[in-house]
């Protein structure tokens, strides 16, 4: 099973138990009996509690000890400075000082050879031992990095001319060289946060040098990777965010929160223990907030973090009531 699926899995599981929590815990999850005129101005009717606690629409009454349980976090909305980005695309790639082309010092008949490709190497360790046809002595060839075997040119009993007999490869940081077109040039320069994502996730860092692309009309903005846990490879092609500058929004609530319920995008704003979905008009956004327009007032209480599975619970409850 993959990373992809594994989390998909994860949550579709945790949705159907808190789904299933909610509609067994009578005692915990309730809803008004008479809803206040202010319900109704969010479409809400009074249609009276149903059994599992949804007697109004696009709302549920969660109490404190199990919204806890189940990762139920809040915040207020409240003013916030958006990240002014530009996007640009570009590729991954190796340093040269990150692959070693490893030669015989003397020409030779190959002794033994130690490593593989796909091996690991440390620097200094042994690679393979030669017989000089001058001296006729035998010498130790070492690897003068830590890395990878990626190929290997060496079996015993050959004869080394001027050949690679190995190149050696270390991957635990490479670059990103990012395309910055003439129009985007005034904006983009060294030490700017980049945000670069890729199909397997996302990684932060900074522009570390800006350099001219030769017999190209665009400049290359070279951004240095922690690749540890090898989860990047050159070659692979990649969109970054590069931020440029901030500016001010009077309210904002995190990308997290947004949900879309009955064709409309909102939050859930909690009320006491109720938590009701609240359509929103939505603004300017960067990688982690959206501005608010209309919909939601500064100090409003609303979800931030597991909203989906308040979603899920009413969108399963609604589901029920149909058949």
């Amino acid at each position: 099973m993959t990373m992809k699926n594994a989390i998909i899995t994860g949550l579709t599981v945790l949705i159907l138990v808190f789904s299933t929590y909610l509609h067994a815990a009578g005692d915990h999850i309730n809803h008004e009996e008479n809803p206040s005129a202010d319900h109704k101005e969010y479409g809400h009717e009074d249609d009276g509690e149903d059994e599992h606690g949804h007697g109004e629409e696009n709302s549920s009454r969660i109490d404190g000890e199990m919204a806890q349980q189940v990762g139920i976090v809040t915040s207020r909305a409240g003013s916030q400075e958006l990240n002014q980005t530009i996007t640009v695309y570009g590729s991954l790639v190796s340093g040269p000082e990150q692959l070693s082309h490893v030669r015989a010092r003397f020409e030779g008949l190959v002794k033994s050879v130690r490593v593989t490709i796909g091996d690991r190497v440390k620097t200094r360790d042994l690679l393979a031992e030669i017989e000089s046809n001058e001296s006729l002595k035998t010498y130790q060839l070492h690897s003068p990095i830590s890395g990878r075997i990626v190929q290997r040119h060496a079996n015993t009993g050959e004869v080394t001319q001027d050949q690679i007999l190995f190149s050696i490869a270390n991957f635990d940081t490479v670059w990103a060289e990012l395309r910055v077109y003439p129009a985007q040039q005034s904006s983009v320069a060294e030490s700017q946060d980049v945000h670069i994502l890729t199909a397997d996730g996302s990684v932060e860092s900074t522009v570390n040098h800006i350099v001219p692309s030769l017999e190209s009309p665009y400049q290359l903005a070279r951004v240095k990777l922690d690749n540890s846990k090898q989860t990047l490879s050159p070659g692979m092609m990649v969109e970054a965010r590069v931020q440029v500058g901030r500016f001010p929004v009077s309210l904002a609530v995190t990308k997290e929160s947004v949900q879309i319920l009955g064709g409309r995008q909102g939050v859930f704003v909690k009320i006491n223990d109720e938590y009701r979905f609240k359509p929103l008009v939505l603004g300017q956004s960067d990688d982690h907030f959206y501005e608010v327009v209309d919909g939601l007032e500064s100090g409003d209480e609303y979800v931030s973090k597991n909203s989906y599975l308040i979603k899920a619970d009413i969108e399963k409850s609604e589901a029920e009531h149909e058949h």
